[in-house]
């Protein structure tokens, strides 16, 4: 693990071409950065460029990351990813459209109960979640994930707030009923 000491080190054997530091910085992202890119891409191929691309961004733009203590780093590389899968996103949305269902009329008439999922292991909820369809999972993930607005994630994805807030509602509804039918399951295993 890096120290704020040695991040900062090896940051800079990375800013003047020290390929050691390089392959330290990419062996100790790498996994955390596909993790956040697989919340958004679902395709292997998409998912597999779009890291490359990251890589290639992120060292070629490292003179100019500002430093600012540790975990700045990870921060800095994670924006990329973000910013770099949504485009992946954006540019598929022109030729596959990614469905953004419209807007909600009811949103606030149906209540869901939000489920007890502490039982329920990380992995499990991982796959739901990327079980859902693409628009579902984008606006959950960049929510629930990224901490986004619906104002910004509106923005990023060119779609209006409520259809930000309405996919946000019906991923909610649909984790929920999933988590429901796991525990469902569990308890007819026990």
């Amino acid at each position: 693990m890096l120290t704020e000491g040695t991040e900062r080190q090896v940051i800079e054997r990375a800013r003047n071409g020290d390929r050691n530091a390089v392959r330290e910085i990419y062996d100790r992202y790498s996994n955390y950065l596909s993790a956040t890119c697989s919340r958004f891409l679902t395709d292997r191929r998409d998912l597999k460029d779009v890291l490359q691309e990251c890589f290639l961004k992120i060292f070629t733009s490292l003179d100019r990351f500002d430093y600012r203590g540790e975990g700045s780093l990870k921060a800095w590389m994670r924006q990329i990813v973000v910013n770099e899968s949504l485009k992946t996103l954006r540019k598929k949305r022109k030729n596959v459209p990614i469905v953004f269902e419209d807007e909600l009329k009811d949103v606030e008439e149906e209540v869901i109960e939000p489920p007890d999922a502490e039982s329920v292991p990380a992995a499990a909820i991982q796959e739901m979640i990327k079980e859902l369809p693409d628009g579902y999972r984008v606006v959950f993930n960049l929510y629930a994930l990224e901490d986004k607005s619906h104002k910004e994630i509106a923005a990023a994805l060119g779609i209006s707030e409520n259809t930000s807030a309405s996919q946000l509602h019906r991923a909610r509804a649909i984790l929920a009923r999933k988590i429901k039918e796991y525990k469902d399951k569990v308890k007819i295993k026990r």
